[in-house]
């Protein structure tokens, strides 16, 4: 059961930036030894994810895997990444890119939903985060700048 979503809020509707801050949003959760999904509108959204997530920090390394089904979860990694509408594996966080609520969002203990400056996606965050305060999960708003640490 979801216990928290945390809202992130970026000044910038560069696609880019999503990813960059997603990149480091994934790092820290990796940190801390929790499993992490991230899920993608497009197979082309996850793939771009994936290239950065090897490259956004030469300090950095986060083993991930982009699943295509089902079948192509890996117990054994800590990151994956999806686009819908894949079957998700179990994670400790859910990262939602995409523009609506995933199919069983509510098995995740921890949903970071990223919005960025676009208005459509702004509007569609709205509507979920009114969606998580109607069902009394804890809710937490991070307005961040371009270059804000998570």
């Amino acid at each position: 059961m979801t216990e928290r979503v945390d809202f992130y809020v970026l000044k910038s509707a560069a696609a880019k930036q999503r990813w960059a801050f997603v990149c480091r949003l994934t790092e820290k959760a990796y940190l801390k030894d929790l499993s992490v999904v991230i899920v993608n509108d497009t197979p082309a959204d996850a793939q771009a994810l994936d290239d950065l997530l090897w490259t956004f920090n030469e300090r950095s390394f986060i083993p991930h895997k982009v699943c295509i089904d089902e079948h192509s979860v890996d117990p054994a990694t800590k990151v994956h990444l999806a686009a819908l509408p894949v079957a998700l594996p179990a994670a400790d966080l859910l990262v939602n890119l995409t523009a609506r609520l995933p199919a069983h969002w509510e098995r995740y203990p921890r949903i970071a939903e990223v919005i960025d400056a676009d208005e459509d996606r702004r509007r569609l965050g709205r509507e979920r985060f009114k969606t998580y305060r109607d069902l009394k999960i804890t809710l937490e708003t991070h307005q961040l700048d371009e270059t804000a640490e998570v």
